[in-house]
């Protein structure tokens, strides 16, 4: 289980989009949108290598993950922790990812692998720290 809250912990593994923040070297905060997966009691983020999210997450792990419903009332949990970068298991994560999105149009690329490649695509693994929200 996310936290010790099983109506976030439920939240978390129904929902899809997220905004990402992560901290600049001078801490200033960098936020962007970001599909995400469950991976047991972690989150997955599958994005191309190039990012500033990733550069980011090598220079400082500390990141907040804010999940949000689609329509209001906007209800949303947070999840703080730390985060790492990894280029391994990226075919089985990124699955997981598109998995999670695919009932709103996105699919998964008939060659996954190639295009994991083309994109030098990473892997960010959020373990979770702490979490909290509302749900109304």
């Amino acid at each position: 289980m996310i936290g010790d809250n099983t109506q976030w912990d439920e939240f978390l593994s129904q929902h899809r989009w997220a905004v990402l923040t992560t901290l600049r070297a001078n801490g200033q905060p960098n936020s962007s949108v970001v599909a995400y997966a469950r991976d047991g009691d972690n989150l997955v983020i599958s994005t191309p290598g190039g990012t500033f999210k990733r550069r980011s997450i090598e220079n400082d792990e500390r990141v907040t993950l804010c999940v949000f419903t689609n329509a209001e009332p906007f209800n949303f949990v947070s999840v703080e922790g730390q985060a790492v970068v990894t280029r391994d298991n990226l075919v089985e994560d990124t699955r997981k990812v598109f998995a999670n999105i695919e009932d709103t149009g996105y699919q998964e690329p008939e060659d996954l692998e190639g295009w994991l490649e083309s994109q030098a695509r990473v892997i960010i693994r959020i373990k979770p720290e702490r979490v909290y929200g509302v749900i109304r």
